[in-house]
C-alpha cells in the first residue's frame, strides 16, 4: 500500500496508526509524510532518507538518531528528530541561512548545530559515504538479494477473490454511493433539467391542435431530443476520473472490465430514470402533447434513452480521450453532427444520400428519436388547416408529407433502435478498455523491440537475434555486463 500523508497533525497521528493497524495484518505499507510531528514519526518501523535520488539512510526508524550522531550530526537538544534528518539533508536550509545571515539576524547567534560550521551538501556527502559503509547498508543489500532469488510466480499477483457477482455488486454500489454524493453531476443536472423543461412548457404551452401548431410540435420534439440531451457532456468530466480509479485498481488486479462496463451502466439507470422521467413530465403536461397513458411512457422512455445514449457515447470517447477539453469538444463535435442528420433541420428526403443519409443519418439516435416522437404525437391527432372553410389535416398525413417519415414502421422500433445503441456503445467502451489493456502495451514494445534491433544493427551487425524476441529487461543488462567484465 502506497499512500501520501499531509494533513493536521492530530488527523495524521490516526492515520499513521491506522496504516500501522494495517501493516500487522501482513500488508506492507509505504508513506510519504509532510513534516510529522515526534509522535507521528514514532510510529513507523522503517524510515527511507533520499537527497538527490541516492540513499543516506534506510533502516529502523528508532535507530536513525544514533546513525546520524555516530555521522557527526547529533540531534540539538529540544528539536524534533525528523525536523534534524531532514535538515541534515535539505540544501534549501543553505539559501535560507545565508538570507537570515545577510540581513544580520544571525551574526550573534551560536549554537552547537553541526551544520552551522558546514554546508548541507557536505554534510550531505557525509551522510552517504557514512551509509554506505554502514550495517543498515549491507543488511539492505542482504535483504534486496534475498529478495531477488525469490521466483517470479511467487510474487505474480493472482488477481482479485471476489466472484464476478460480487466485483460487480461492490462495484454498482461504490459508484451509487458516487453519483448520489456528487451534487454538480446528477443533482444539478436534475435542477437545471427541470428548468430548461419549465421554460420549453411556457414557450410551447397548451400547443393545441391548430394549423400553427404544426411546426411548433416539432420543434418542441427537436429541441427536448436535440439540445436537452446535449447538456448530458457535462459529465465527461466524472467519467474521467471514474476511468483514472478504474485504471489504478485494474493494474492491481481487484476486478475485471466486464464487471467495471456492467457496474458502471446499472449505478447510472435510477439517476438517469428520476431526471428524465421528472423533466419528461413538466414538459409532456405543460405542452400537452398527444394524450394517453402509453403516449406519455413513450415520451419518457425516449427521452431516457437518448440520455443514456449520449452518456454512453462519452464514457466511449472517456476511454479514448483522457483530457477533459479535447473530450468534451470532440462529444459536442459528434453531437452537433448527428443534430444535422437528425431530419428537423433537414428533411429526410432532402439529405444528400452519399455519407450524410447513409449512413450518418442511421447512426445517430437523433434521427430515431424524432422519428418515434414525431409519430407518438402526431398519429391520430386532426389539426386545423390554413384556412378556416378547408377540411381538417390528419396526423398521418403530416407525418408522410411533411416530416417525411415512414408511417409504416412502429414507434416502438424506433424505440428499440435506440436501446440497441446503448449497448452497442457499450460494448464499443469495452473493447476499447481491452484495446487500451492488451493492445496498446504490444504495440508499444514491438516499437520498442524494432528500435532495439535498429540500435544494435547499427551498432554492431553481429549481434544475436535473441535479445529481439523479448521485452528489454535491466536485469538481463546488468547480468551482461557482469558477464562481460569477467571475460576481460
Amino acid at each position: 500500500m502506497l499512500s501520501w500523508l499531509y494533513c493536521s497533525n492530530a488527523s495524521a497521528f490516526f492515520v499513521t496508526q491506522t496504516l500501522r493497524g494495517l501493516s500487522r495484518d501482513g500488508r506492507t505499507v509505504i508513506a510519504s509524510i509532510h513534516q510529522p510531528s515526534s509522535e507521528v514519526f514514532e510510529l513507523f518501523d522503517r524510515l527511507y532518507l533520499l537527497s538527490g535520488g541516492k540513499t543516506v539512510y534506510f533502516g529502523q526508524a528508532s535507530e536513525a538518531y544514533e546513525f546520524f550522531a555516530h555521522a557527526g550530526f547529533p540531534c540539538p537538544t529540544l528539536r524534533n528528530p525528523s525536523d534534524h534528518f531532514l535538515r541534515c539533508i535539505n540544501s534549501d536550509f543553505d539559501k535560507v541561512k545565508a538570507t537570515l545571515k545577510g540581513s544580520m539576524k544571525l551574526r550573534f547567534e551560536t549554537n552547537d548545530d553541526p551544520l552551522e560550521k558546514i554546508t548541507t551538501a557536505e554534510a550531505i556527502r557525509k551522510l552517504i559515504d557514512f551509509y554506505r559503509t554502514s550495517q543498515h547498508c549491507y543488511s539492505a543489500r542482504e535483504k534486496v538479494e534475498e529478495i531477488s532469488k525469490v521466483k517470479g510466480t511467487v510474487l505474480d499477483s493472482g488477481g482479485s477473490q471476489a466472484s464476478f457477482f460480487m466485483q460487480s455488486f461492490t462495484l454498482t454500489k461504490r459508484s451509487f454511493i458516487n453519483m448520489s454524493r456528487d451534487f454538480g453531476y446528477y443533482w444539478l443536472r436534475l435542477v437545471i433539467y427541470v428548468v430548461v423543461t419549465i421554460c420549453i412548457g411556457t414557450i410551447y404551452l397548451d400547443v393545441g391542435t391548430g394549423y400553427n401548431s404544426i411546426l411548433a410540435r416539432g420543434a418542441c420534439a427537436s429541441f427536448v431530443f436535440g439540445f436537452v440531451t446535449f447538456m448530458s457532456i457535462g459529465g465527461f468530466p466524472c467519467f474521467v476520473e471514474d476511468m483514472k480509479v478504474f485504471q489504478r485498481e485494474r493494474l492491481n488486479g481487484h476486478y475485471g472490465v466486464t464487471a467495471f462496463v456492467i457496474s458502471n451502466t446499472i449505478s447510472a439507470m435510477p439517476f438517469l430514470m428520476l431526471i428524465t422521467f421528472i423533466s419528461g413530465t413538466v414538459c409532456y403536461f405543460m405542452v400537452r402533447l398527444h394524450p394517453g397513458f402509453s403516449h406519455y411512457l413513450f415520451f419518457v422512455l425516449c427521452l431516457y434513452a437518448s440520455v443514456t445514449v449520449v452518456e454512453s457515447l462519452m464514457m466511449a470517447i472517456a476511454s479514448i480521450v483522457p483530457n477533459f477539453l479535447m473530450g468534451i469538444i470532440t462529444g459536442a463535435g459528434i453531437q452537433g453532427i448527428f443534430m444535422l442528420v437528425s431530419g428537423y433541420f433537414r428533411l429526410p428526403n432532402d439529405i444528400p444520400k452519399p455519407v450524410w443519409r447513409y449512413p450518418m443519418s442511421y447512426i445517430s439516435f437523433h434521427f430515431w428519436a424524432l422519428q418515434g416522437q414525431y409519430q407518438n404525437d402526431l398519429n391520430g391527432l386532426v389539426f386545423d388547416n390554413q384556412s378556416p372553410g378547408l377540411p381538417k389535416i390528419p396526423g398521418e398525413y403530416i407525418l408522410e408529407n411533411i416530416f417525411q417519415i415512414d408511417v409504416n414502421r412502429s414507434k416502438w422500433v424506433d424505440l428499440s433502435v435506440i436501446f440497441c445503441m446503448i449497448i452497442i456503445y457499450r460494448i464499443f467502451f469495452f473493447i476499447m478498455i481491452k484495446i487500451n489493456e492488451d493492445v496498446t502495451p504490444w504495440i508499444g514494445g514491438y516499437i520498442a523491440r524494432r528500435r532495439m534491433q535498429q540500435k544494435n544493427g547499427n551498432q554492431n551487425t553481429t549481434v544475436a537475434p535473441c535479445g529481439l524476441k523479448q521485452s528489454p529487461s535491466f536485469r538481463a543488462y546488468v547480468d551482461n555486463q557482469t558477464t562481460g567484465t569477467s571475460k576481460r
